[in-house]
């Protein structure tokens, strides 16, 4: 949730295109501020009373595609989390499409990464199809 804003921004934008986008059922109050980043024991309690990961497996269920948005992370150029990890996992399994944002990072699960195969967009959401 760190970058929330910037999933709000992107899904405006693939609308605007056309796209029928789901998000994290939280996402919008991460960004209107009603729900403050949490990590932990906290973040954690959160996940588990709103079922979250479930709830965004049954999203990935129904899409075509998954976006990850992987922005530069404290000092890990292009992060992804272990949520986001997980996602693209699942999405793999199920056969849908995956679409990077930015390059694969340099993390101790590149290669797992790199076997799933993403579609590299290198910033540009405009190559999505």
């Amino acid at each position: 949730m760190k970058f929330a804003r910037e999933m709000a921004t992107a899904k405006k934008f693939l609308e605007e295109k056309s796209h029928k986008v789901f998000m994290g059922p939280l996402v919008n109050q991460y960004v209107n501020g009603k729900i403050l980043y949490k990590k932990g024991k906290e973040g954690a309690k959160l996940k588990i009373a709103h079922d979250l990961i479930r709830v965004h497996f049954r999203k990935i269920e129904k899409s075509d595609a998954i976006l990850v948005l992987n922005y530069t992370k404290g000092k890990v150029k292009n992060y992804i989390g272990g949520n986001t990890l997980i996602e693209i996992g699942y999405a793999f399994y199920l056969g849908k499409k995956i679409y990077f944002l930015n390059p694969i990072p340099n993390q101790s699960y590149t290669e797992e990464l790199v076997a799933m195969e993403p579609i590299i967009l290198n910033g540009n959401l405009s190559k999505i199809k």
